[in-house]
């Protein structure tokens, strides 16, 4: 994001010294750039959010050790001072401008209260599933976001939920014919609605990619193509409609213009669990040219005006040819015969690559 406001507001120069715009224009697009600009994660936030779970971490591991010393009314006390200490802390930061500060005490009492639930079972020697513990959790990360308008605990809410997801399944560990939790999409569209209210464009696109892993979840839960046919095929509409209606796709989904690029991540997640269940298969060859013609065609139908697509799509390329030459042609080959193809492919991929980035230079300077 910053990249774009940086090049945007070159552009807004340019503009205003070619007499394009006048200066109350300019300065007015500058302003807006800065602002919208300023609504994303830097990397000091990250680090300061960070810091925010070692801090409270450490300070929860200060409190364990000391349990025993503490009244139990003193101990339960302790755990709501610290939560209070930092919502409130940081809704004060926030009304004052500190966005890095209240972040930072957001997550704090958020961390807190994660841990208070834990030392609180404990104490009271409750008995539950772990995975109860993080869904409360969750779902109180989530009402605070919604109450403070946090993007950061909108984000830790969204990694909790996933966490969740993950421990319900046992991990990579389970059986086949085990119920997955499909409260898990009503959860996540809950999580999509706060996530519009805080702005947080980030939780989105984690959520998008949650999605993707749930599909995949229920992929090899139930031993059936259904949820990875259904994922490529809502990711190429996905894709479509962010080629085809960018304005109004940005109106509805708030990516930040990465619609496309989460549309291209759906099909190449979709299409490798196909590919993975036909790879004995003598269909698993007419899979791979499917993947091949749609990450050439997302490449040349949205490559122009988006870097991170092209990279996505450069990278899947590489991974598909080293997929294919894993099942077709690993067993023909040796050692040296795969050096000898590597270099071939990788030579022309090149060579198209620096094809490609120069029509798409060509054409930019033309617009």
């Amino acid at each position: 994001m910053a990249g774009y406001a940086s090049a945007v507001t070159k552009d807004i120069a340019r503009w205003h010294s070619s007499g394009l715009i006048d200066e109350a224009t300019a300065r007015a697009l500058t302003r807006d750039v800065a602002q919208h600009a300023r609504q994303g994660f830097s990397f000091g936030t990250i680090l300061t959010i960070l810091a925010a779970v070692l801090l409270a971490a450490a300070l929860l591991l200060l409190v364990a050790a000391n349990w025993e010393a503490f009244p139990r009314l003193a101990r339960v006390a302790m755990i709501f001072g610290i939560i209070l200490a930092g919502y409130v802390g940081g809704a004060v930061a926030s009304r004052r401008g500190s966005t890095a500060l209240s972040e930072l005490l957001f997550i704090l009492a958020a961390t807190a209260f994660g841990g208070g639930i834990a030392l609180v079972a404990q104490m009271y020697h409750l008995s539950g599933e772990e995975t109860d513990a993080i869904l409360i959790w969750c779902l109180g990360t989530l009402a605070a976001a919604a109450a403070l308008r946090s993007p950061a605990l909108t984000i830790g809410a969204v990694v909790l939920g996933s966490t969740w997801l993950i421990m319900a399944t046992e991990g990579l560990g389970w059986r086949a014919g085990r119920d997955i939790p499909m409260s898990y999409l009503l959860l996540a569209a809950v999580m999509w609605s706060v996530s519009l209210w805080t702005r947080s464009a980030a939780a989105r696109h984690l959520l998008l990619l949650s999605l993707m892993g749930f599909a995949i979840i229920h992929h090899i839960d139930t031993d059936t193509l259904v949820a990875p046919i259904g994922l490529t095929i809502v990711s190429i509409a996905l894709f479509a409609w962010c080629l085809l209606q960018p304005a109004e796709s940005e109106r509805w989904l708030k990516l930040n213009e990465g619609g496309a690029v989460q549309g291209l991540i759906g099909f190449i997640v979709g299409m490798s669990a196909i590919q993975f269940a036909l790879y004995e298969e003598p269909e698993f060859i007419y899979v791979a040219i499917v993947v091949f013609a749609g990450v050439i065609g997302a490449l040349l139908l949205g490559g122009r005006d988006n870097r991170l697509l092209r990279v996505l799509a450069y990278t899947a390329f590489v991974y598909e040819i080293c997929f294919v030459y894993v099942v077709l042609l690993g067993s023909m080959l040796g050692t040296a015969g795969f050096f000898l193809v590597a270099g071939l492919v990788l030579g022309l991929l090149a060579w198209l690559i620096r094809r490609v980035e120069r029509r798409f230079a060509s054409a930019g300077a033309k617009a």
